[in-house]
């Protein structure tokens, strides 16, 4: 396996190990970084925020063969974006390249990768600013559903492939066509990948039985680890309220428990089966895109599946 030559003029190299929760790619990527001699820059939407670390699965500071890159970059009550992390991800990445080093982007979050690896360019936006505030105001005054009817009116396209209850999407798209950008045309040149690094894509996959029943082992951790408290202190700290930990699968749920909304039994299931509707999510977004090497890890172990990118890579550096 070769980089694409078509990328030869492109800075890199740059490997990817993707894959859905639960599917073993952090300690695959650990080990490919430690045979590279690099890091692991993490390329998961919840791991930048500090405090959230035991139920986002971040790899304890103790079990880390080599450093991690892009966790705990902001507060959960602090705004953050795909367009944030592209900066700050590139930053990470031309950083290694700039010592020779080839960076391995480790995660599951399919539109942060792609934000890192590929020519995306987002608006400008305005986190805090004047439009925003309007359209949060109107989401408070209309609902969900009235803001959507906004859009709607305004926009039907972009509006037919934005969920209602999305509110976040939904007002980004209204901040979008203020400054002259539909979001669904904005989605559509999304679609097609254009590179700007040469890169190496793997994605990990399992029997879909044997994934379900790894994620369940892995909630079942997470409580035993003290995610309760770890929600306990978010909800302490002011953070009980912000859009990220109320999205984020695992910490919306626990909230509801502490909130006597539904039981602690009842919240341990509904993310187990959250996380499973997500990772089958996460494998239907990588399989669109035809650059990516399967490993099947029924067929082999981490340090396996590790050998097969390690030599992938030295190939096609080569």
């Amino acid at each position: 396996m070769r980089f694409d030559e078509d990328t030869s003029s492109l800075p890199g190299p740059v490997v990817v190990v993707a894959g859905p929760t639960a599917s073993g790619k952090s300690a695959v990527a650990d080990r490919v970084a430690l045979a590279l001699g690099t890091e692991v820059i993490s390329t998961d939407a919840m791991q930048v925020y500090r405090g959230m670390d035991i139920g986002t699965a971040k790899t304890p500071v103790g079990e880390r063969l080599v450093p991690l890159r892009m966790i705990d970059v902001v507060d959960p009550v602090e705004e953050y974006s795909a367009a944030l992390f592209q900066r700050d991800a590139r930053a990470c990445i031309d950083h290694l390249l700039a010592q020779e080093k080839i960076p391995v982007l480790c995660g599951g979050t399919g539109l942060y990768i792609k934000a890192a690896i590929d020519a995306m360019e987002f608006p400008s936006g305005e986190v805090g600013g004047v439009r925003r505030e309007k359209y949060e105001l109107m989401l408070d005054t209309l609902g969900a559903d009235g803001l959507h009817a906004i859009l709607a009116q305004r926009d039907p396209e972009s509006a037919s492939v934005i969920h209602p209850h999305n509110t976040r999407r939904v007002v980004r798209a209204l901040e979008m066509l203020d400054e002259g950008v539909r979001y669904a045309e904005q989605k559509a040149r999304f679609s097609v990948p254009k590179p700007y690094y040469r890169s190496l894509q793997f994605a990990l996959t399992m029997d879909r039985d044997r994934l379900y029943r790894r994620i369940d082992a892995r909630v079942d951790a997470m409580v035993e680890q003290g995610l309760v408290d770890e929600v306990r202190e978010l909800v302490a700290r002011g953070a009980g309220e912000a859009i990220t930990s109320r999205q984020a699968i695992g910490y919306k749920e626990i909230m509801d428990a502490l909130e006597g909304i539904c039981s602690l039994d009842e919240a341990i299931e509904l993310i187990k089966l959250r996380s499973r509707r997500y990772a089958k999510r996460q494998l239907s977004w990588f399989r669109r895109d035809p650059r990516i090497v399967w490993i099947d890890m029924d067929e082999c172990s981490v340090e396996q599946a590790a050998d097969i990118i390690i030599r992938a890579v030295r190939e096609g550096s080569a």
